[in-house]
């Protein structure tokens, strides 16, 4: 039996350690709210975060920091994605200099334009063989429903990427391996991004032909994006590529999907904010990516479009009136 730590309570911090559970692990999760925590130890449910779902008896939680680093040497971290930095700044001192850190995170820091292995490695110097990542189409209740599903485990070597794959691997939860660290956590970050256009079509009334262009054409410039620095195109066509943007492209249960939607029909990102209420990667990151293309010289129509309406220069309407303006060319998956 492994001891793992998940540093995070919230609906996917609650559901990675389900799963890490479900796999044979001893697992202390911890949280900041005090309440979250007595409830998953006393009634084994988080409610709030996930309704209807009955935890593992064996899943522990707590609030106090000593106990949850001193239990194990695997950090799976589960936090938005923004405060990353600021919560390992607060966590160093507790990190032990040989633990494993396992990101769940799918962003780009805006500050810096880090991926989230890249932050990890900033701030505490870590070595690449010590940080990891899992990945791919996971929407936290349907995983916690344990429906099956698959993911992603990538890391600098295949020794971590499968010491990962046990960890996880359940009979619900089908994991896969890669040491493409890169391009598995630059899909799983631009996706966030192409599903909040997707929902802005949504919100708009906009039927299948709209969505699967968007779709599909935000596939060719995750792809392109993530070919110019170097990742491996098969990991865009995978898990953790097109999976994981089927996934919250499709689903009312995707943040980024249902926030985009929401922005059409309120009219805008104050209204998004206040009827949606939850973080959403997508938004966060948007200039970050289009930063990143900017820096290689990749052509992204739609993240650039999705970027403006969440900057507050154009209506989503306008984003698409703009998009089906754009000359177009070969259909090079990439070029």
């Amino acid at each position: 039996m492994t001891k793992v730590t998940v540093l995070g309570s919230g609906a996917w911090g609650t559901t990675m350690a389900q799963v890490l559970c479900d796999a044979g692990n001893d697992v202390l999760m911890w949280g900041r709210n005090q309440n979250v925590v007595e409830e998953v130890n006393s009634h084994h449910t988080n409610a709030a975060y996930l309704p209807n779902i009955s935890l593992p008896s064996s899943l522990v939680a707590t609030t106090n920091l000593d106990e949850a680093f001193a239990h194990s040497k695997i950090y799976v971290l589960a936090i938005p994605a923004q405060t990353l930095r600021s919560n390992l700044e607060e966590w160093k001192p507790f990190i032990a200099s040989d633990a494993i850190l396992v990101s769940t995170l799918k962003g780009i820091e805006v500050t810096t334009q880090f991926r989230m292995s890249e932050v990890i490695h900033d701030v505490l110097a870590a070595d690449e063989s010590r940080i990891a990542i899992i990945t791919g189409p996971n929407l936290a209740l349907e995983l916690a429903r344990r429906e099956p599903a698959g993911a992603v485990a990538a890391g600098s070597s295949d020794e971590l990427a499968h010491t990962l794959q046990k960890l996880f691997t359940t009979s619900y939860y089908r994991v896969y391996t890669s040491t493409d660290i890169l391009g598995c956590e630059m899909a799983g970050a631009v996706k966030s991004v192409i599903a909040l256009g997707v929902g802005m079509a949504v919100g708009l009334d906009l039927g299948e032909n709209t969505q699967a262009m968007l779709i599909t054409r935000g596939l060719n410039e995750v792809a392109r994006l993530a070919a110019a620095h170097g990742a491996d195109p098969l990991s865009i066509a995978g898990l953790a590529g097109m999976g994981d943007l089927v996934a919250s492209c499709s689903s009312p249960l995707s943040r980024n999907r249902s926030f985009g939607e929401a922005v059409s029909r309120g009219g805008s990102m104050e209204y998004a904010r206040k009827h949606v209420g939850t973080t959403v990667e997508g938004v966060s990151s948007a200039s970050a990516v289009v930063e990143l293309a900017h820096r290689v010289g990749v052509e992204v129509p739609v993240i650039e479009a999705v970027a403006d309406v969440v900057a507050g220069h154009i209506t989503t309407q306008e984003a698409l009136i703009r998009l089906m303006g754009i000359s177009t060319r070969s259909e090079d998956f990439i070029k």
